[in-house]
């Protein structure tokens, strides 16, 4: 209970996303990478302080609503999509191999082809867990895409608002003294009309 003070106001909770367990704990994961990183990165102050409150609330399941600390997780998860897309690639290649390998050129099988048929069946079932991997983490950016978006607009509402607040507090106290002086002025004429 100590530690929510330092959450901040501006959090989600993972579980509210709309995500699987997996979904939500490769998320966490993700999270904490791009923490270590922003921390270890020697970058600016601003960016490592974002970089603690991302780590503090990915620790206690939340997402930070922040455009920056959304934007490296969104990045985060573009390399790996591209790591498993290579991965992915790579073991097609080899189970490829595998189908050559399994028949002789007569077309009957080979000596080692129970072993070379288990070695296909294992690259095929490290092609479907990737491929889960690539969908899970796919909806995962999407999400953290659509939040980021979100906090970039609530930003820009923020900064509009207050933008027009100052400058309807200008209008307004500028009024307020022309109002007074007409309201002045009226009164002098009307008792002048009185003494004459």
């Amino acid at each position: 209970m100590s530690t929510s003070s330092h959450v901040p106001g501006n959090a989600v909770p993972d579980t509210q996303l709309g995500l699987s367990n997996e979904e939500i704990q490769l998320l966490r994961h993700g999270q904490q990478t791009v923490a270590a990183a922003g921390g270890s990165g020697g970058g600016g102050g601003g960016e490592s302080t974002s970089s603690r409150a991302a780590s503090r609330a990915s620790s206690q399941g939340l997402l930070v609503m922040d455009p920056s600390s959304l934007a490296a997780l969104g990045r985060h998860f573009d390399r790996v999509m591209q790591r498993i897309q290579q991965q992915l690639e790579y073991l097609t290649e080899q189970s490829q191999q595998v189908n050559l390998e399994v028949y002789d050129r007569a077309g009957n099988l080979v000596d080692n082809a129970d072993r070379e048929i288990a070695r296909y069946h294992s690259l095929m079932a490290q092609i479907d867990e990737l491929e889960l991997d690539f969908d899970r983490i796919s909806h995962i950016r999407e999400i953290v895409a659509g939040f980021r978006q979100r906090a970039e607009d609530l930003e820009r509402e923020l900064e509009r608002s207050g933008s027009g607040a100052s400058r309807r507090d200008h209008r307004h106290g500028h009024g307020h003294r022309h109002s007074s002086h007409r309201s002045h002025g009226h009164h002098h004429s009307s008792s002048g009309r009185q003494r004459s």
